[in-house]
């Protein structure tokens, strides 16, 4: 056997709403020996996405479910510390969807394995956060599904985030109003001093369909769909003929009991008249441009273009816990776990 010893967190038993003592467990695990053609990567960063906790209910999505007794799926940047593979070498570091663990065992051409070419001044965080997977996201949903013209407005919730962060900056270099929607004054100043958007309007102060009027004058033209419920309710009378809605995700329905119960922004958009052009999208769409859009995004970070925050987690036995936090927007910024060094 391998000399490594693993820890891993996995699905004990499926949530039932907000997530609960018993649901996730961190169990330690063996290390097998490599296969020819494998590799052994250690995990140095693991990335906490709101995608996750849907996964971790017993129903089919846009992604299979989480099966029980396995380690919750995620992607990490990880550092390659065996090899018998011609494709990675010792030293090498990758983004791979190593899950909540500290070691994983791939083959070395899987699929979704990258390895990063580390810029000056990006640190390798950043490539989980806004040069990676979130980042590529904001980028492309907002400029290949949001079709952004300089002048239009754009409204993108949860502003603050690693994918809104994306689009609101986005927004402002191609020339459009951006306006954020974010929870608290805090991240609301934020988002107008330091990334630099035109407005942002706090979900949390109860003026939300007033607010985001008097910061949209011009009604809008793209909103970016990060949340769902009271803000897509508050966005729909303000959109403009010919908008596009693209969606992301819709984090205020995830710890829901049942999902089909739900009011989404699919029910709120299409009892619209006229229906605005809208839709789900995943940015495995643009995989092919995967490294195109991470270097623009690397580059943007390294320049000091792209600006973002983090909170961070130390160790893997505090992911569960900052995973809970996120779900409810305690995290400022992209959410992380520092695994190893």
């Amino acid at each position: 056997m391998s000399n490594y010893t693993n820890r891993a967190v996995i699905l004990n038993q499926r949530p039932q709403g907000e997530i609960k003592e018993g649901d996730l467990v961190l169990e330690e695990r063996p290390v097998r020996d490599l296969k020819e053609g494998e590799v052994l990567a250690k995990v140095l960063w693991l990335s906490l996405d709101p995608y996750m906790r849907p996964r971790m209910n017993d129903a089919k999505g846009y992604m299979d479910p989480i099966g029980l007794g396995e380690v919750i799926v995620g992607e990490s940047v990880a550092r390659i510390v065996e090899s018998r593979s011609d494709n990675l070498k010792v030293g090498d570091l990758v983004t791979c969807y190593s899950g909540w663990q500290e070691y994983a065992v791939f083959p070395g051409d899987a699929e979704m394995v990258y390895r990063i070419d580390q810029k000056d001044n990006v640190p390798l965080q950043a490539y989980l956060g806004v040069a990676g997977m979130p980042g590529r996201t904001g980028y492309c949903g907002l400029m290949y599904v949001g079709k952004p013209k300089a002048g239009e407005t754009v409204v993108v919730s949860a502003a603050s985030g690693p994918v809104g962060t994306v689009v609101g900056q986005t927004a402002k270099k191609e020339g459009c109003r951006a306006v954020g929607v974010a929870g608290g004054p805090e991240k609301c100043r934020y988002v107008v001093e330091e990334l630099g958007c035109d407005a942002c309007v706090d979900y949390k102060a109860g003026n939300l369909e007033e607010d985001l009027k008097a910061a949209c004058p011009d009604g809008i033209d793209i909103y970016f769909e990060n949340v769902g419920g009271a803000v897509t309710r508050a966005v729909a009378p303000l959109l403009n003929p010919g908008a596009r809605v693209p969606i992301c995700g819709f984090v205020s329905a995830y710890n829901a009991e049942d999902m089909n119960s739900v009011e989404t922004p699919f029910h709120v958009l299409k009892a619209l008249d006229p229906v605005p052009e809208h839709r789900f999208f995943l940015v495995t769409e643009w995989q092919d441009k995967h490294q195109e859009i991470t270097n623009i995004l690397a580059d943007r970070v390294a320049s000091g273009d792209l600006k973002y925050r983090e909170t961070i987690a130390e160790g893997l036995e505090n992911a569960p816990e900052a995973f809970k936090g996120m779900l409810k927007g305690k995290n400022f910024g992209k959410q992380l776990v520092h695994v190893a060094d």
